[in-house]
């Protein structure tokens, strides 16, 4: 499906709903591994460092995995600066999501690794995508991705492809942005959305079934602080608001941020779908 296919689907609104929940139960599910795709910056050097290990080359040192090559990459998209993929990287040993592997024919060369573990969550996190694209036209792409397991090797590169070279995805919209860069801000939004009744979206005030910023705060373990002062930035702008007193009543989200979080959705899942059938095709020829 093209993105413009997706955006005008009727059935988007619901689907997108379905998707923001599933989200949310991912993270409660795995919240170490889910943070890996905190923020927009994270999630895109997940993306880098995923594609580089399945397009790796053990027999030729210069297509190896390694955090030199993840740097540059990095650096190269304009993705973070050196000191931020080296840092992400030493984070990602740390919590033995990548580990280094035993040194080639040039000992000054070690390739880093991933263990099982960390693919899990990625795997789930294109579960939950191309099963809402099922939803949308009845496809069975969920289904043959469970049949074909060895697809991931050519799904995921072309699907971090896609988002890097994306500019709506590298550029979002100015309250989406706003949340792109909070800690765990993708799952802050996913929790607005999945309280959206899909009936209400075409309000200029949508209610989210949100009433307190603080358990929530506590359940991502973000600081309340930090949340409060970026859901007032988006008040500020008209994004949010309170249908009574502020902090004691149903949160509100405006209905232009309510379509930013949509056509950022619409977005990803035309660039996971073509991705998809670029990789079903690889696969038949």
């Amino acid at each position: 499906m093209i993105y413009e296919d997706i955006a005008g689907h009727p059935a988007l609104h619901a689907c997108v709903r379905a998707q923001a929940l599933a989200m949310q139960q991912a993270y409660k599910g795995n919240p170490r591994a889910s943070s890996v795709f905190a923020t927009q910056q994270r999630w895109l050097m997940a993306h880098i460092g995923l594609a580089l290990h399945f397009r790796r080359d053990p027999s030729d040192y210069r297509k190896e995995l390694t955090a030199a090559r993840f740097v540059d990459v990095t650096v190269q998209h304009a993705v973070a600066s050196r000191n931020t993929a080296h840092a992400f990287i030493k984070e990602m040993q740390h919590y033995n999501f990548i580990e280094v592997g035993p040194a080639g024919e040039d000992g000054r060369i070690r390739p880093l690794q991933l263990p099982a573990m960390t693919l899990e969550p990625l795997i789930g996190w294109i579960h939950i995508h191309l099963s809402t694209l099922d939803a949308l036209d009845g496809a069975n792409r969920l289904e043959t991705f469970q049949a074909r397991p060895q697809m991931l090797a050519k799904l995921q590169p072309l699907i971090a492809d896609g988002l890097i070279s994306s500019v709506p995805v590298r550029e979002p919209q100015q309250t989406f942005s706003l949340f792109t860069w909070l800690n765990n801000g993708g799952v802050v939004m996913d929790w607005l959305i999945s309280g959206v009744d899909p009936e209400n979206a075409g309000q200029e005030r949508i209610p989210t079934g949100v009433l307190s910023i603080g358990d929530f705060a506590k359940w991502l373990k973000l600081s309340r602080t930090h949340l409060a002062r970026k859901l007032r930035d988006a008040e500020a702008l008209g994004s949010v608001g309170w249908l009574g007193q502020r902090g004691h009543s149903v949160m509100w989200i405006s209905n232009e941020f309510y379509g930013e979080y949509v056509t950022a959705q619409a977005v990803k899942l035309a660039i996971i779908d073509a991705a998809f059938a670029a990789s079903i095709k690889q696969a038949t020829d």
